[in-house]
């Protein structure tokens, strides 16, 4: 048997060569560069570094971009490293995902910008960035979510849902009053049980209750809310208002136009007759009786005048009508917005049906067709939901204020002023003319003066209890929900985004409602997130900043070959 040693794979005992990402490069150069500065030698500073001098002399080699000579040393420091990653990541954010422009736009913008000198801005490596950024987007907001979720407090929830149908079916869920989405789920169905197990997956893990759910009057979505959730559906006021326009704006439209034609050849007609008199008595006649020119004009001019009356009885009838529509909007409210005084569900009742009184006139005297009533009646019937979430928000407004076991004066000022002080306040903040903004937030004030007194019995409590009364009154007054228009705007948002991308994938589909509810803010200043889970946190795009890799540097920018000619002759 031999002694000789065995062999050894020399490849055990080989290192790593260490890669450097880019912060580590400018630090070790930074660190260098400060020790030659305080007297140190090359192979000192290099050795105190910890990085080879090959090392070193291949970084210094890199060619000089194309920049100031102030903004390119800038660039190669720790800190200018940093802030290429949040130049970087910014445009992405804001272009490509906000935006909505694509990842070649934020390539020209590097390109533009100039800051390809320091960045690589070719497609592939901006393409990669992009999707790391989109996959840390969904991962930060979800782990915010788990956090937040963690210490909210208990909340009731009026939620709004409804399906939209970009790529496929997604049924959306969204609370009416922070305006946090909780569901964007993709399905094959839109049946009451699809529903449920959808909502239960958006509302897992959090403390809330659904006690309201507003919508159309889809036979799955009145199962889901009142069957399974056990809650009040409030009948969506648009699909009342819709109902009614079905019925009445076209047809009326079209009767005011062939009125106005009707009154247009009239006129003709009358002035055609009068014309031809006087061009009659223009010219010499011989023996015989003359036309009946006044017999004739007369008759014209009756004619044009019950065309103008049929007109503007037209145009009457079609104007009220767009009136009594808008009406059903001033109408349908907890507090009459004139004088903010509380609206029974009696009052509510007899005032819509004041209105439907009035539109079933017109639509008699306009002679609608029998399909065009049935559309008349359906929205008829809706007003018994109107009616009935009325009832529904003054219940749980009166068991709200008296679980909190206050003395009586302060209990009626909270139910006769402060609850619709607030209503107003926020119905203000919806209208969009400023005539009518005004008028409410005045009304408002006039309602929260007498409890801003000195001598009014809710000023004897302590600031704390005060503010709780507040938040109490606040969550009183958002119980009233009579719109979905929430999930209406979100589905609008999400065709226009998908207009421009022709598809929504799944991931960008979470990306998109991962900024919805944590980075888009109010004026305010709150996101979604904030307002639904009554406590601020953590900003999404710096939680997403700090786990994005640093920029990667541009490549040396080879020549292409020149193009020959097709008809570069051939060497025989």
């Amino acid at each position: 048997m031999s002694d000789a040693p065995a062999c050894v794979d020399s490849s055990a005992d080989r290192r790593p060569t260490p890669i450097h990402d880019r912060l580590d490069r400018a630090k070790h150069l930074h660190a260098v560069a400060q020790a030659q500065q305080d007297g140190q030698s090359q192979r000192a500073a290099v050795s105190g570094a910890g990085v080879a001098r090959s090392t070193l002399r291949h970084w210094n080699a890199s060619p000089a971009p194309s920049a100031p000579a102030a903004l390119s040393a800038f660039v190669e420091t720790p800190e200018g490293v940093v802030w290429l990653r949040r130049i970087l990541v910014a445009a992405h954010w804001s272009i490509g995902e906000q935006g909505g422009a694509g990842v070649r736009v934020v390539c020209d913008f590097l390109e533009r910008s100039g800051l390809s000198a320091f960045i690589g801005a070719s497609y592939g490596a901006q393409q990669a960035f992009h999707a790391g950024l989109e996959e840390q987007i969904v991962t930060a907001a979800t782990e915010l979510r788990g956090t937040l979720a963690q210490a909210m407090p208990h909340r009731t929830l009026s939620i709004a849902e409804d399906e939209t149908w970009k790529d496929g079916m997604r049924l959306v869920g969204i609370d009416a009053v922070s305006n946090f989405i909780l569901l964007e789920h993709r399905s094959d169905e839109r049946s009451a049980a699809a529903w449920t197990r959808a909502l239960e997956g958006g509302l897992e893990g959090l403390n809330v209750t659904v006690v309201q759910g507003t919508s159309d009057e889809a036979k799955g979505l009145l199962a889901h809310v009142e069957r399974d959730l056990g809650a009040h559906h409030a009948t969506d006021l648009f699909h009342l208002q819709h109902e009614v326009s079905q019925a009445m704006s076209l047809s009326l439209k079209r009767a005011e136009q062939q009125a106005e034609t009707a009154e247009t050849e009239a006129k003709a007609r009358w002035q055609d007759e009068c014309a031809a008199e006087q061009a009659y008595h223009r010219r010499r006649h011989g023996p015989g009786r003359p036309p009946a020119f006044a017999a004739r004009i007369d008759e014209a001019l009756s004619a044009y005048v019950q065309a103008s009356l049929a007109r503007e009885q037209a145009h009457a009838h079609r104007a009220e009508a767009k009136a009594l529509i808008g009406a059903f909007s001033e109408v349908d409210h907890p507090y009459e917005i004139q004088q903010g005084q509380a609206q029974t569900p009696e009052q509510l009742e007899a005032r819509l049906g004041t209105l439907f009184a009035r539109l079933e006139a017109i639509a008699e005297e306009a002679d609608l067709s029998e399909r065009l009533c049935a559309h008349l009646a359906k929205a008829k019937r809706l007003t018994q939901s109107l009616v009935a979430t009325l009832t529904f928000f003054f219940m749980m407004v009166n068991t709200r204020v008296q679980a909190l076991d206050l003395a009586p004066a302060i209990e009626q000022a909270m139910l006769d002023d402060l609850i619709p002080a607030l209503y107003l306040e926020r119905v203000a903040a919806r209208s969009t003319r400023a005539e009518p903004r005004h008028r409410l937030r005045a009304l408002s004030a006039q309602r929260l003066a007498p409890l801003r007194q000195p001598s009014h019995p809710i000023q004897s409590l302590d600031p704390q209890t005060r503010h709780h009364l507040e938040q109490v009154a606040g969550e009183c007054a958002d119980l009233f929900q009579r719109s979905s228009s929430c999930v209406e705007g979100r589905n609008g948002f999400l065709a226009l985004y998908q207009h421009g991308h022709h598809r929504l994938s799944p991931r960008k589909q979470q990306v998109l409602t991962a900024l919805h509810n944590f980075a888009i803010k109010r004026p305010d200043g709150t996101t979604a997130a904030e307002r639904f889970f009554a406590q601020p946190h953590p900003s999404l795009f710096e939680q997403v900043l700090e786990r994005m890799p640093w920029p990667a540097r541009p490549a040396r920018r080879r020549p292409r070959p020149a193009r020959q000619p097709y008809l570069v002759p051939v060497a025989a």
